[in-house]
């Protein structure tokens, strides 16, 4: 199995603060996203900051 290598396209990633129930509930998401395309994207709402996970 070869190592994997570096993709050439562009990635950019966008952290979000979303509040719903009228302000009742807020939780964070990251996105993940290809730079050149409105269909390629990953997102998810489990988000813990590095300095969390020790």
């Amino acid at each position: 199995m070869s190592p994997p290598r570096p993709h050439p396209e562009s990635l950019r990633s966008r952290a979000f603060e979303i509040t719903v129930d009228d302000g009742r509930e807020t939780f964070h998401a990251l996105s993940i996203e290809h730079a050149d395309s409105e269909t390629e994207w990953l997102i998810s709402d489990t988000v813990c900051a590095l300095e969390n996970m020790r």
